[in-house]
């Protein structure tokens, strides 16, 4: 988690929401990285856990990452939840988790809902308030403007 969260410290620098994440592979190494930079490449999809599979799929040579782990700073979105299962991810940590706008176990679960053909395990909460102190810090700082 320590490195997300060094990857979320470069998000924050960009002016982006302040997310990361790193594909961790099958011998405990570090495959993929990634921050949101959503703003500075003005993608939609530019999200860190996006990010951090496009890298660990470049690394590995393959899309099936059925032998890695998704560390993440933040509760994956829909889409972020949506691109763990299709690329066969079988464990995700995480975090903080996101009450608003979370799809592994609080708006939504769509990473252990049965009709999918992949699920996930969820291990939430891995420091967790270390997270969400980097995210509520980011945003006192957009309010204070």
């Amino acid at each position: 988690m320590g490195r997300a969260l060094d990857e979320a410290r470069r998000a924050a620098l960009a002016d982006d929401v302040p997310v990361g994440a790193v594909v961790v592979g099958p011998g405990g190494e570090v495959v993929g990285r990634g921050h949101n930079v959503r703003e500075a490449q003005d993608d939609p999809t530019g999200h860190a856990e996006v990010v951090a599979l496009r890298a660990a799929a470049r690394t590995l040579g393959r899309w099936r990452l059925d032998d890695c782990t998704l560390v993440v700073t933040l509760e994956p979105c829909l889409m972020c939840a949506g691109a763990l299962v299709l690329a066969r991810v079988p464990r995700l940590v995480l975090g903080a988790w996101d009450p608003k706008a979370g799809a592994c176990g609080s708006q939504w679960d769509v990473v252990r809902d049965r009709r999918v053909n992949h699920r996930v395990e969820v291990v939430g909460g891995v420091r967790e308030d270390e997270c969400a102190l980097l995210l509520e810090r980011f945003f006192e700082l957009r309010r204070e403007d």
